[in-house]
């Protein structure tokens, strides 16, 4: 069957379709996605976007790939081959691009984060509600072992409630990377947490099955060329009644560090170590080989289980579980932070409106 037909009612593809997949974005981020595709038997690259057909011409002779290539989205959209678009481009242009997606009829996985302000990240999801498009936001670490092993001691109830949680990202992202020209200004960055720590933000609510509903944040300058406050923190409230804390530095003069702490009426984990009074006789925590989100080099991210959820859920007709809406609470409180910081710390109720 040839990429992009049989398209159904419900979001889905008839049982199988190979999906016709459009990468939207030449850079690093993108050549990770490209390997997840090339893993999955169901998809096939059939089209590569960038600034211009040049950049997209090239990134498929580098690669290898028999893709269309296009300088302009609207030109990949109207490609009828083209069934998901995976959106690997700056931060500032994931927003106005999931419209473009949504009313072309495309499903789509948006690079965290799905928006800056709340604004357009409005306008993406009324998009997407209104042409009936399956999204997923790239909150890549849900399939990171890490996260798979901390969920299981959860779902065994050998934590009891976790009635606090504290997740941190600390990443020295300075001069030496590459997407810094875009990452370092508000209009193209966001802040610190919207860059790089809304990872932390989505992990404190997938820990804790709660949404955010009002937080407190500081934020400093720590050196480094960033035209905002390259670290911030807040602590919160959520709606389970647990509180909770989120750093985030991209100035750390450190190797990449992601700390996962979670305290619980039965037990405890931080990051692989756990301890819980439910398993008679420990003297002290349990600690699990289990491999750490402690990499920035996105060719270690899960890349593979992220697309395979998602091709999961268009061949079963539902959405995801990281669609564009669930991640409306994780984005608001990155907003939400930076409006608390510039004003001394005032708390911020969610949603913000």
């Amino acid at each position: 069957m040839e990429p992009g037909s049989e398209r159904i009612r419900d979001g889905g593809q008839r049982s199988g379709s190979i999906y016709g997949v459009a990468i939207q974005g030449t850079g690093w981020v993108a050549s990770a996605h490209l390997e997840a595709v090339r893993s999955d038997p169901r998809c096939r690259v059939v089209a590569v976007g960038g600034s211009s057909v040049e950049r997209a011409s090239r990134f498929c002779a580098q690669n290898g790939l028999d893709a269309a290539a296009y300088g302009r989205i609207e030109d990949l959209l109207a490609d009828s081959a083209v069934d998901v678009v995976v959106l690997a481009t700056p931060n500032d242009l994931h927003a106005s691009e999931t419209v473009l997606a949504a009313q072309a009829g495309k499903h789509i996985l948006i690079e965290k984060p799905a928006a800056l302000d709340t604004g357009s990240l409005d306008r993406a999801v009324q998009a997407v509600n209104a042409a009936g498009v399956t999204t997923l936001v790239g909150f890549v670490l849900h399939w990171n072992p890490l996260f798979d092993l901390i969920c299981a001691q959860i779902q065994k109830g050998l934590l009891g409630r976790i009635f606090y949680a504290e997740v941190n990202y600390w990443h020295e992202v300075g001069d030496w990377y590459r997407g810094f020209a875009w990452a370092r200004t508000r209009a193209s960055g966001g802040n610190a947490l919207l860059c790089a720590g809304c990872h932390a933000v989505d992990a404190l609510r997938y820990f804790t099955g709660s949404d955010i509903t009002a937080l407190s944040a500081l934020a400093t300058h720590d050196g480094t060329a960033h035209e905002y406050p390259s670290t911030t923190v807040f602590v919160c409230e959520l709606a389970s009644g647990a509180i909770g804390k989120v750093s985030a530095s991209l100035g750390a003069r450190m190797p990449y560090q992601f700390d996962v702490d979670l305290l619980g009426t039965r037990g405890s984990v931080r990051n692989h170590r756990l301890y819980s009074r439910d398993l008679p006789g420990l003297q002290g925590f349990v600690e699990f080989p289990v491999e750490r989100p402690d990499s920035a080099d996105v060719v270690s991210h899960p890349f593979t289980g992220e697309l395979g959820h998602l091709l999961d859920c268009l061949d079963r007709g539902v959405d995801t579980d990281l669609n564009l809406a669930a991640t409306l609470n994780t984005h608001h409180a990155c907003i939400a932070a930076e409006i608390s910081a510039d004003q001394g710390g005032r708390r911020v109720e969610l949603p913000l409106t």
